[in-house]
């Protein structure tokens, strides 16, 4: 059954469908983090040595610049949606370009950091240790998040502006819809940047 696009609120849950429908995959997502969380909260708990497991090698200045990249991507494409609801493409297209540079600056800064871990002798990998396996594991799905996030937000800063020319509303919502799934991929690092780098 297809479920018809809409601008209108529904009356039993109050959003567009769009938005209803994010808010279920985030859901999910929350699940998918969750449960990586809970599996990182055991091991780190039932292993005495874990604090010897090389939590030294992460770089805390590179993780926080990604942090404050990160932050900055999700404040752009709030700027993003506020613009075309202020009927200004043009802005729309700088704050956009500009979360989709944050996005790459991240992805930059996380290649760099993993390089660091591969160069070194021996080879910091997710076989090394359990605390690398979580590493690797959590920060490399959330790169993907960001990749997924990039693939969205390039398609509606390039071919997907067409839409602004015949469904202005619609567009605006599905960036808005784009805009929360972005700030969910911001939220879970904000959450895996203590857990790694700063926790002992």
């Amino acid at each position: 059954m297809k479920i018809p696009y809409n601008e209108e609120l529904r009356p039993d849950t109050g959003l567009y469908n769009a938005k209803l429908g994010i808010w279920l995959f985030l859901a999910s997502e929350v699940m998918l983090f969750g449960g990586l969380f809970s599996a990182y909260i055991m091991l780190r708990l039932s292993d005495p040595n874990w604090a010897s497991y090389g939590q030294n090698y992460l770089s805390v200045p590179l993780a926080t610049l990604n942090t404050v990249v990160l932050i900055t991507s999700s404040v752009t494409m709030v700027m993003a949606w506020v613009s075309l609801k202020l009927k200004d493409i043009n802005k729309y297209k700088f704050y956009m370009g500009a979360t989709l540079l944050c996005s790459f600056g991240f992805l930059i800064i996380k290649y760099i950091e993993y390089s660091e871990k591969f160069a070194h002798t021996p080879p910091l990998l997710p076989s090394t240790n359990n605390f690398f396996a979580v590493y690797f594991t959590l920060t490399g799905l959330h790169a993907l998040h960001v990749i997924g996030g990039i693939i969205v937000n390039g398609y509606f800063f390039g071919p997907g502006i067409k839409m602004w020319d015949n469904e202005p509303e619609r567009f605006t919502n599905r960036i808005e819809v784009a805009g929360l799934y972005w700030h969910f991929v911001d939220l879970v690092w904000i959450f895996l940047f203590p857990a790694l780098y700063l926790l002992n």
